[in-house]
């Protein structure tokens, strides 16, 4: 079992939390606990699920603008 903690960063763009909100959306389709934070996000799941689910987040926002995303790995539970 894995737990991240990400940030996003959109860059260059007016849109930002729309960004992050439909980033955020794609994690629905991975088998992942979520706590959605003001600054950051935390997901927890399988090591494959939690992967998984950084990709997709990084990837869906970087369609959409410039991005920087930050990540803490864990082993430990929430």
């Amino acid at each position: 079992m894995l737990t991240a903690e990400v940030s996003l960063y959109p860059q260059k763009t007016t849109s930002a939390s729309q960004i992050i909100n439909n980033s955020i959306d794609t994690l629905r389709q991975y088998d992942l606990q979520t706590q959605v934070g003001s600054m950051s996000t935390r997901l927890q799941g399988t090591d494959q699920e939690v992967w998984a689910g950084l990709q997709s987040l990084f990837y869906k926002a970087s369609n959409q603008s410039e991005v920087n995303m930050v990540v803490t790995i864990s082993n430990s539970a929430f």
